[in-house]
Protein backbone atom coordinates (compact mmCIF):
# COMPACT_ATOMS: atom_id res chain seq x y z
CA UNK A 1 0.00 0.00 0.00
CA UNK A 2 1.86 3.14 -0.98
CA UNK A 3 1.58 5.96 1.02
CA UNK A 4 -1.10 8.18 -1.06
CA UNK A 5 -3.46 5.20 -0.56
CA UNK A 6 -2.33 4.81 3.27
CA UNK A 7 -3.54 8.30 3.44
CA UNK A 8 -6.88 7.75 1.49
CA UNK A 9 -7.55 4.90 3.77
CA UNK A 10 -6.75 6.90 6.61
CA UNK A 11 -8.72 10.18 6.09
CA UNK A 12 -12.10 7.96 4.59
CA UNK A 13 -11.77 5.78 8.25
CA UNK A 14 -11.46 8.86 10.42
CA UNK A 15 -14.49 10.17 8.75
CA UNK A 16 -16.73 7.54 9.34
CA UNK A 17 -15.37 7.28 12.88
CA UNK A 18 -15.98 10.43 13.69
CA UNK A 19 -20.02 10.59 13.67
CA UNK A 20 -19.94 7.51 14.89
CA UNK A 21 -17.97 8.27 18.35
CA UNK A 22 -20.34 10.92 18.59
CA UNK A 23 -23.19 8.64 18.32
CA UNK A 24 -21.79 6.45 20.68
CA UNK A 25 -20.77 9.03 23.21
CA UNK A 26 -24.16 10.67 23.71
CA UNK A 27 -26.57 8.02 22.94
CA UNK A 28 -25.09 5.38 25.72
CA UNK A 29 -25.61 7.91 28.19
CA UNK A 30 -28.74 8.84 27.58
CA UNK A 31 -29.89 5.19 27.27
CA UNK A 32 -28.05 4.98 31.08
CA UNK A 33 -30.40 7.96 31.72
CA UNK A 34 -26.95 10.12 32.10
CA UNK A 35 -27.35 12.62 29.43
CA UNK A 36 -24.48 15.26 29.31
CA UNK A 37 -24.46 18.75 29.78
CA UNK A 38 -25.68 20.78 27.07
CA UNK A 39 -21.39 22.48 26.92
CA UNK A 40 -20.72 19.44 27.13
CA UNK A 41 -22.96 17.81 23.48
CA UNK A 42 -22.44 20.81 22.24
CA UNK A 43 -18.16 20.56 22.41
CA UNK A 44 -18.72 17.22 21.18
CA UNK A 45 -20.65 17.55 18.43
CA UNK A 46 -18.43 20.52 17.44
CA UNK A 47 -15.42 18.58 17.41
CA UNK A 48 -16.94 16.19 15.48
CA UNK A 49 -17.93 17.52 12.83
CA UNK A 50 -14.64 19.41 12.37
CA UNK A 51 -12.39 16.00 12.37
CA UNK A 52 -15.20 14.78 10.00
CA UNK A 53 -15.20 18.01 7.34
CA UNK A 54 -11.37 17.84 8.07
CA UNK A 55 -10.93 14.32 6.87
CA UNK A 56 -13.33 14.77 4.14
CA UNK A 57 -11.10 17.57 2.28
CA UNK A 58 -8.13 15.48 3.10
CA UNK A 59 -9.41 12.50 1.28
CA UNK A 60 -11.07 14.38 -1.27
CA UNK A 61 -7.24 16.26 -2.05
CA UNK A 62 -5.91 12.81 -1.68
CA UNK A 63 -7.93 11.30 -4.30
CA UNK A 64 -7.33 14.23 -6.83
CA UNK A 65 -3.86 14.21 -5.89
CA UNK A 66 -3.18 10.22 -7.14
CA UNK A 67 -5.64 10.35 -10.17
CA UNK A 68 -6.45 6.49 -9.94
CA UNK A 69 -9.92 6.44 -10.54
CA UNK A 70 -12.35 4.57 -8.21
CA UNK A 71 -11.00 2.65 -5.13
CA UNK A 72 -12.54 0.06 -3.39
CA UNK A 73 -11.16 0.67 0.07
CA UNK A 74 -11.92 -2.40 2.41
CA UNK A 75 -12.09 -2.69 5.90
CA UNK A 76 -13.28 -6.35 6.75
CA UNK A 77 -16.55 -7.73 6.93
CA UNK A 78 -20.34 -7.35 8.54
CA UNK A 79 -20.39 -11.31 9.14
CA UNK A 80 -19.63 -14.39 6.68
CA UNK A 81 -22.42 -17.06 6.04
CA UNK A 82 -21.46 -19.82 4.22
CA UNK A 83 -19.83 -18.48 0.88
CA UNK A 84 -21.20 -15.23 1.71
CA UNK A 85 -19.32 -12.35 3.00
CA UNK A 86 -20.99 -8.72 3.69
CA UNK A 87 -18.15 -6.55 3.23
CA UNK A 88 -17.97 -3.12 5.21
CA UNK A 89 -16.24 -1.50 1.72
CA UNK A 90 -16.52 1.91 0.80
CA UNK A 91 -16.19 3.01 -3.23
CA UNK A 92 -14.63 6.43 -3.18
CA UNK A 93 -14.27 8.64 -6.67
CA UNK A 94 -14.79 12.46 -6.91
CA UNK A 95 -18.81 12.42 -6.54
CA UNK A 96 -18.26 10.56 -3.41
CA UNK A 97 -16.15 12.19 -1.83
CA UNK A 98 -17.37 15.37 -2.86
CA UNK A 99 -20.56 15.11 -1.46
CA UNK A 100 -19.26 13.92 1.90
CA UNK A 101 -17.47 17.22 1.83
CA UNK A 102 -20.68 18.52 1.59
CA UNK A 103 -22.46 16.71 3.51
CA UNK A 104 -19.95 17.32 6.94
CA UNK A 105 -19.86 20.84 6.01
CA UNK A 106 -23.55 21.50 5.67
CA UNK A 107 -23.92 19.16 8.90
CA UNK A 108 -20.99 21.52 10.86
CA UNK A 109 -23.08 24.43 9.71
CA UNK A 110 -26.86 23.09 11.19
CA UNK A 111 -24.92 21.60 13.62
CA UNK A 112 -23.93 25.35 15.18
CA UNK A 113 -26.99 26.44 14.17
CA UNK A 114 -28.89 23.82 16.09
CA UNK A 115 -27.10 24.54 19.57
CA UNK A 116 -28.63 28.32 19.40
CA UNK A 117 -31.49 27.08 18.49
CA UNK A 118 -32.55 24.43 20.82
CA UNK A 119 -30.36 26.16 23.61
CA UNK A 120 -32.53 25.09 26.99
CA UNK A 121 -34.92 22.95 24.99
CA UNK A 122 -35.80 19.95 27.02
CA UNK A 123 -34.96 17.73 24.29
CA UNK A 124 -31.69 19.05 23.13
CA UNK A 125 -29.56 15.74 23.99
CA UNK A 126 -32.12 13.77 21.90
CA UNK A 127 -31.81 15.68 18.81
CA UNK A 128 -27.98 15.54 18.75
CA UNK A 129 -28.22 12.06 19.35
CA UNK A 130 -30.52 11.71 16.27
CA UNK A 131 -28.56 14.05 14.20
CA UNK A 132 -25.40 12.58 14.57
CA UNK A 133 -27.48 9.36 13.60
CA UNK A 134 -28.06 10.94 10.36
CA UNK A 135 -24.48 12.02 10.09
CA UNK A 136 -23.44 8.60 10.27
CA UNK A 137 -26.08 7.87 8.03
CA UNK A 138 -25.47 9.66 4.89
CA UNK A 139 -21.60 9.28 5.53
CA UNK A 140 -22.29 5.35 5.18
CA UNK A 141 -24.50 6.55 1.72
CA UNK A 142 -22.45 8.73 0.15
CA UNK A 143 -19.07 6.08 0.41
CA UNK A 144 -20.68 3.19 -0.04
CA UNK A 145 -18.60 0.17 -1.37
CA UNK A 146 -21.68 -2.33 -1.00
CA UNK A 147 -25.04 -2.89 -0.60
CA UNK A 148 -24.67 -3.65 3.17
CA UNK A 149 -23.49 -0.60 3.90
CA UNK A 150 -25.49 1.54 1.90
CA UNK A 151 -28.54 -0.36 3.64
CA UNK A 152 -26.84 0.38 6.92
CA UNK A 153 -26.85 4.17 5.94
CA UNK A 154 -30.10 3.98 3.85
CA UNK A 155 -31.78 3.07 7.82
CA UNK A 156 -29.61 5.70 9.49
CA UNK A 157 -31.38 8.12 7.60
CA UNK A 158 -34.71 6.96 7.51
CA UNK A 159 -34.84 6.43 11.23
CA UNK A 160 -33.33 9.46 12.54
CA UNK A 161 -35.85 11.67 10.28
CA UNK A 162 -38.90 9.73 11.89
CA UNK A 163 -37.73 10.55 15.17
CA UNK A 164 -36.73 14.37 14.58
CA UNK A 165 -40.42 14.57 12.69
CA UNK A 166 -41.71 13.47 16.33
CA UNK A 167 -38.88 15.29 17.96
CA UNK A 168 -42.11 17.20 19.71
CA UNK A 169 -43.90 14.11 20.79
CA UNK A 170 -45.68 16.20 23.74
CA UNK A 171 -48.36 17.10 20.38
CA UNK A 172 -50.00 14.32 18.48
CA UNK A 173 -49.82 16.16 15.14
CA UNK A 174 -46.04 15.33 15.36
CA UNK A 175 -46.20 11.76 16.30
CA UNK A 176 -48.51 11.01 13.62
CA UNK A 177 -46.77 12.26 10.97
CA UNK A 178 -43.50 10.82 12.41
CA UNK A 179 -45.46 7.22 11.97
CA UNK A 180 -46.92 8.19 8.77
CA UNK A 181 -42.98 9.43 7.53
CA UNK A 182 -42.09 5.91 9.17
CA UNK A 183 -44.60 4.10 6.82
CA UNK A 184 -43.18 5.77 3.49
CA UNK A 185 -39.76 4.73 4.47
CA UNK A 186 -40.57 1.26 4.58
CA UNK A 187 -41.46 1.10 1.61
CA UNK A 188 -38.35 2.72 0.33
CA UNK A 189 -36.38 -0.01 2.87
CA UNK A 190 -38.00 -2.70 1.00
CA UNK A 191 -37.68 -2.20 -2.15
CA UNK A 192 -33.61 -0.99 -1.38
CA UNK A 193 -33.40 -4.88 0.37
CA UNK A 194 -35.03 -6.34 -2.26
CA UNK A 195 -32.35 -4.50 -4.61
CA UNK A 196 -29.76 -6.20 -2.14
CA UNK A 197 -31.27 -9.15 -2.20
CA UNK A 198 -31.47 -9.49 -6.30
CA UNK A 199 -27.69 -8.41 -6.51
CA UNK A 200 -26.73 -11.16 -4.26
CA UNK A 201 -28.44 -13.44 -6.02
CA UNK A 202 -27.81 -12.79 -9.70
CA UNK A 203 -24.25 -10.94 -9.07
CA UNK A 204 -23.23 -13.32 -6.30
CA UNK A 205 -21.82 -10.17 -4.46
CA UNK A 206 -22.99 -6.79 -2.82
CA UNK A 207 -20.32 -5.67 -4.38
CA UNK A 208 -21.92 -1.51 -5.86
CA UNK A 209 -18.19 -1.51 -7.90
CA UNK A 210 -20.88 -3.90 -10.29
CA UNK A 211 -23.22 -1.27 -10.52
CA UNK A 212 -21.70 2.29 -10.12
CA UNK A 213 -18.12 1.49 -11.62
CA UNK A 214 -19.07 2.26 -15.15
CA UNK A 215 -15.79 0.31 -16.23
CA UNK A 216 -17.93 -2.76 -17.76
CA UNK A 217 -18.10 -5.03 -14.28
CA UNK A 218 -21.97 -4.90 -14.41
CA UNK A 219 -22.45 -6.19 -17.95
CA UNK A 220 -20.14 -9.01 -16.40
CA UNK A 221 -22.62 -9.66 -14.02
CA UNK A 222 -26.20 -8.45 -14.89
CA UNK A 223 -28.18 -9.46 -17.95
CA UNK A 224 -31.27 -7.79 -19.81
CA UNK A 225 -33.89 -8.12 -17.27
CA UNK A 226 -31.49 -8.72 -14.05
CA UNK A 227 -30.46 -5.02 -14.74
CA UNK A 228 -33.53 -3.48 -15.23
CA UNK A 229 -35.15 -5.12 -12.08
CA UNK A 230 -32.30 -3.79 -10.03
CA UNK A 231 -32.69 -0.10 -11.63
CA UNK A 232 -36.40 -0.34 -10.79
CA UNK A 233 -36.05 -1.45 -6.99
CA UNK A 234 -33.30 0.76 -6.72
CA UNK A 235 -35.96 3.57 -8.35
CA UNK A 236 -38.20 2.74 -5.74
CA UNK A 237 -36.04 2.92 -3.09
CA UNK A 238 -34.97 6.75 -4.33
CA UNK A 239 -38.79 7.62 -4.68
CA UNK A 240 -39.37 7.06 -1.23
CA UNK A 241 -36.73 8.78 0.34
CA UNK A 242 -36.98 12.00 -2.34
CA UNK A 243 -40.47 11.98 -1.67
CA UNK A 244 -40.99 11.23 -5.49
CA UNK A 245 -45.05 10.47 -6.95
CA UNK A 246 -46.58 9.43 -5.83
CA UNK A 247 -44.80 9.35 -2.21
CA UNK A 248 -45.11 13.61 -1.59
CA UNK A 249 -47.80 13.34 0.61
CA UNK A 250 -45.13 12.75 3.44
CA UNK A 251 -43.28 15.73 2.63
CA UNK A 252 -45.46 18.79 4.33
CA UNK A 253 -46.11 16.15 7.48
CA UNK A 254 -42.17 16.37 8.09
CA UNK A 255 -41.92 20.06 8.57
CA UNK A 256 -43.43 19.26 12.15
CA UNK A 257 -39.95 18.61 12.86
CA UNK A 258 -37.29 21.69 14.41
CA UNK A 259 -36.30 23.69 11.72
CA UNK A 260 -32.55 22.94 11.49
CA UNK A 261 -33.43 19.24 11.02
CA UNK A 262 -35.87 20.09 8.11
CA UNK A 263 -32.93 21.94 6.86
CA UNK A 264 -30.42 19.49 6.53
CA UNK A 265 -33.07 16.29 5.69
CA UNK A 266 -35.49 18.17 3.36
CA UNK A 267 -33.51 20.87 2.07
CA UNK A 268 -29.75 20.02 1.60
CA UNK A 269 -28.92 16.35 2.12
CA UNK A 270 -31.77 13.66 3.03
CA UNK A 271 -34.21 14.44 0.08
CA UNK A 272 -30.49 14.44 -2.21
CA UNK A 273 -29.78 11.10 -0.86
CA UNK A 274 -31.84 9.44 -3.94
CA UNK A 275 -30.54 11.77 -6.27
CA UNK A 276 -26.74 11.12 -5.59
CA UNK A 277 -27.87 6.83 -5.07
CA UNK A 278 -29.86 7.82 -8.75
CA UNK A 279 -26.06 9.41 -9.73
CA UNK A 280 -23.98 6.48 -9.30
CA UNK A 281 -26.10 3.86 -10.27
CA UNK A 282 -25.87 5.67 -13.65
CA UNK A 283 -24.41 2.94 -15.36
CA UNK A 284 -26.73 0.06 -14.23
CA UNK A 285 -29.53 2.60 -16.41
CA UNK A 286 -27.65 2.62 -19.28
CA UNK A 287 -28.30 -1.03 -19.23
CA UNK A 288 -32.02 -0.50 -18.68
CA UNK A 289 -33.55 2.34 -21.06
CA UNK A 290 -37.14 1.26 -19.43
CA UNK A 291 -35.83 2.42 -15.82
CA UNK A 292 -34.33 5.18 -17.38
CA UNK A 293 -37.91 6.36 -19.58
CA UNK A 294 -39.17 5.45 -16.03
CA UNK A 295 -36.76 7.74 -14.08
CA UNK A 296 -37.54 10.45 -16.51
CA UNK A 297 -41.19 10.33 -16.33
CA UNK A 298 -41.15 9.92 -12.53
CA UNK A 299 -38.98 13.23 -12.21
CA UNK A 300 -40.77 15.77 -15.05
CA UNK A 301 -44.12 14.47 -12.90
CA UNK A 302 -42.66 15.35 -9.54
CA UNK A 303 -41.35 18.58 -10.46
CA UNK A 304 -44.85 19.93 -11.92
CA UNK A 305 -46.37 18.56 -9.28
CA UNK A 306 -43.98 20.72 -6.81
CA UNK A 307 -44.42 23.61 -8.23
CA UNK A 308 -48.19 24.17 -8.69
CA UNK A 309 -48.24 22.77 -4.63
CA UNK A 310 -45.46 25.40 -3.83
CA UNK A 311 -47.36 28.13 -4.92
CA UNK A 312 -50.29 27.92 -2.54
CA UNK A 313 -48.95 27.08 0.22
CA UNK A 314 -49.74 28.99 3.11
CA UNK A 315 -46.21 28.82 5.36
CA UNK A 316 -43.05 29.09 4.66
CA UNK A 317 -41.37 25.98 5.60
CA UNK A 318 -43.97 23.89 3.33
CA UNK A 319 -43.59 26.49 0.22
CA UNK A 320 -39.58 25.77 0.52
CA UNK A 321 -40.03 21.88 0.81
CA UNK A 322 -42.33 21.58 -2.39
CA UNK A 323 -39.60 23.66 -4.11
CA UNK A 324 -36.69 21.59 -3.21
CA UNK A 325 -39.02 18.96 -4.34
CA UNK A 326 -38.95 20.97 -8.00
CA UNK A 327 -35.62 21.08 -7.87
CA UNK A 328 -35.18 17.37 -6.85
CA UNK A 329 -37.47 16.36 -9.75
CA UNK A 330 -35.53 18.36 -12.10
CA UNK A 331 -32.56 16.90 -11.03
CA UNK A 332 -33.68 12.81 -11.69
CA UNK A 333 -34.78 14.16 -14.80
CA UNK A 334 -31.30 15.29 -15.80
CA UNK A 335 -29.56 11.66 -14.42
CA UNK A 336 -32.44 10.17 -16.66
CA UNK A 337 -30.82 11.82 -19.81
CA UNK A 338 -27.46 11.34 -18.55
CA UNK A 339 -26.64 14.68 -18.11
CA UNK A 340 -24.53 13.21 -14.65
CA UNK A 341 -21.84 15.98 -14.36
CA UNK A 342 -25.04 18.82 -14.91
CA UNK A 343 -26.88 16.89 -12.16
CA UNK A 344 -24.03 17.07 -9.57
CA UNK A 345 -23.30 20.03 -9.98
CA UNK A 346 -27.08 21.46 -9.70
CA UNK A 347 -27.60 19.06 -6.64
CA UNK A 348 -24.69 20.57 -4.92
CA UNK A 349 -25.57 24.42 -5.16
CA UNK A 350 -28.93 23.53 -4.70
CA UNK A 351 -28.71 21.67 -1.18
CA UNK A 352 -26.32 25.25 -0.17
CA UNK A 353 -28.79 27.68 -1.39
CA UNK A 354 -31.77 25.39 -0.05
CA UNK A 355 -29.91 24.69 3.82
CA UNK A 356 -29.67 28.65 3.66
CA UNK A 357 -33.15 29.56 3.14
CA UNK A 358 -34.91 26.70 5.59
CA UNK A 359 -32.35 28.66 8.05
CA UNK A 360 -33.65 31.86 8.01
CA UNK A 361 -37.31 30.67 7.67
CA UNK A 362 -37.71 31.44 11.37
CA UNK A 363 -36.72 34.74 10.44
CA UNK A 364 -38.71 35.76 7.61
CA UNK A 365 -41.37 37.73 9.34
CA UNK A 366 -39.06 39.65 11.67
CA UNK A 367 -36.86 41.09 8.30
CA UNK A 368 -40.11 41.78 6.60
CA UNK A 369 -41.50 43.84 9.98
CA UNK A 370 -37.95 45.49 9.61
CA UNK A 371 -38.23 46.48 5.98
CA UNK A 372 -41.79 47.96 6.39
CA UNK A 373 -40.11 49.89 9.49
CA UNK A 374 -37.86 51.07 7.24
CA UNK A 375 -40.41 51.91 4.22
CA UNK A 376 -42.80 53.66 6.38
CA UNK A 377 -45.49 51.27 5.05
CA UNK A 378 -46.58 47.90 4.47
CA UNK A 379 -45.47 46.34 1.58
CA UNK A 380 -47.41 44.02 -0.94
CA UNK A 381 -50.76 45.88 0.03
CA UNK A 382 -50.98 47.90 -3.04
CA UNK A 383 -54.73 47.46 -5.61
CA UNK A 384 -56.46 44.13 -5.04
CA UNK A 385 -58.09 44.31 -8.23
CA UNK A 386 -56.41 41.41 -10.12
CA UNK A 387 -57.44 39.37 -6.46
CA UNK A 388 -61.10 40.57 -7.32
CA UNK A 389 -61.66 39.57 -10.89
CA UNK A 390 -63.13 36.14 -11.10
CA UNK A 391 -61.11 33.24 -11.92
CA UNK A 392 -61.76 30.47 -14.71
CA UNK A 393 -63.50 27.10 -13.88
CA UNK A 394 -59.91 25.61 -15.25
CA UNK A 395 -57.96 27.93 -13.07
CA UNK A 396 -60.03 27.05 -10.19
CA UNK A 397 -60.36 23.54 -10.86
CA UNK A 398 -55.83 23.70 -10.99
CA UNK A 399 -55.93 25.98 -7.74
CA UNK A 400 -58.13 23.32 -5.91
CA UNK A 401 -55.93 20.46 -6.69
CA UNK A 402 -52.32 22.49 -6.03
CA UNK A 403 -54.12 23.72 -2.64
CA UNK A 404 -54.96 20.11 -1.67
CA UNK A 405 -51.50 18.88 -2.80
CA UNK A 406 -52.78 16.40 -5.70
CA UNK A 407 -55.43 14.71 -3.02
CA UNK A 408 -52.07 12.35 -3.40
CA UNK A 409 -53.14 11.37 0.10
CA UNK A 410 -56.59 10.63 0.25
CA UNK A 411 -55.68 8.64 -3.15
CA UNK A 412 -53.34 6.63 -1.12
CA UNK A 413 -56.02 6.68 1.78
CA UNK A 414 -58.40 4.93 -0.14
CA UNK A 415 -56.59 2.67 -2.40
CA UNK A 416 -54.01 1.16 -0.33
CA UNK A 417 -54.46 2.43 3.37
CA UNK A 418 -58.07 1.50 3.96
CA UNK A 419 -57.93 -1.67 2.22
CA UNK A 420 -55.23 -3.26 4.21
CA UNK A 421 -56.45 -1.72 7.08
CA UNK A 422 -59.71 -3.81 5.99
CA UNK A 423 -57.89 -7.31 5.07
CA UNK A 424 -55.58 -6.66 8.86
CA UNK A 425 -58.97 -6.48 10.59
CA UNK A 426 -60.80 -9.60 8.72
CA UNK A 427 -57.09 -11.54 9.14
CA UNK A 428 -57.25 -10.75 12.94
CA UNK A 429 -61.16 -11.69 13.02
CA UNK A 430 -60.16 -15.13 11.79
CA UNK A 431 -57.31 -15.31 14.38
CA UNK A 432 -59.86 -14.91 16.76
CA UNK A 433 -62.26 -17.29 15.43
CA UNK A 434 -59.77 -19.97 14.69
CA UNK A 435 -58.71 -19.95 18.18
CA UNK A 436 -61.92 -19.42 19.82
CA UNK A 437 -61.34 -16.53 21.80
CA UNK A 438 -64.23 -14.13 20.69
CA UNK A 439 -65.29 -15.25 16.90
CA UNK A 440 -68.82 -15.27 17.77
CA UNK A 441 -69.46 -14.11 14.54
CA UNK A 442 -67.08 -16.04 12.23
CA UNK A 443 -64.11 -14.60 9.74
CA UNK A 444 -66.96 -13.37 7.26
CA UNK A 445 -68.71 -11.01 9.91
CA UNK A 446 -69.60 -7.52 8.35
CA UNK A 447 -68.59 -5.63 11.70
CA UNK A 448 -65.85 -3.18 11.31
CA UNK A 449 -62.15 -4.45 11.95
CA UNK A 450 -60.40 -0.98 10.57
CA UNK A 451 -59.18 1.34 13.43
Amino acid sequence: MTGGTSLLHGAVLVMFLAPASLLGLLAIPSLLRRPPQERVVASATRIAMVVAFAAALLALATYLAAGTGPQVLSYGAWFSLGTGRFAFDFLVDGRSLGFAVLSTGICGVVAAFSRRYLHLEAGFNRYFVQFAMFVLGITLVALAGSIEVLFAGWELIGLSSALLVGFFHERRAPVVNALRVFAVYRVSDAAMLGAAVLLHHWAGSGSLSLLFSGQGQAELALHGNQAVAIALLLLGAVAGKSALLPFSGWLPRAMEGPTPSSAVYYGALSIHAGCLLLLRAEPLLAQSPAARVVAALLGAATALYATLTARVQSDVKSALAYASLTQVGIIIVEIALGLTGVAFIHMLGHACFRVLQFLSAPNVLHDLHELENLVGGHIGQGSHGALAARPSRRAGTLYLVALERGFVDALIDRAIVAPFYGLVGRLDRLDRWLSGGGGADGPDSDSEGTP
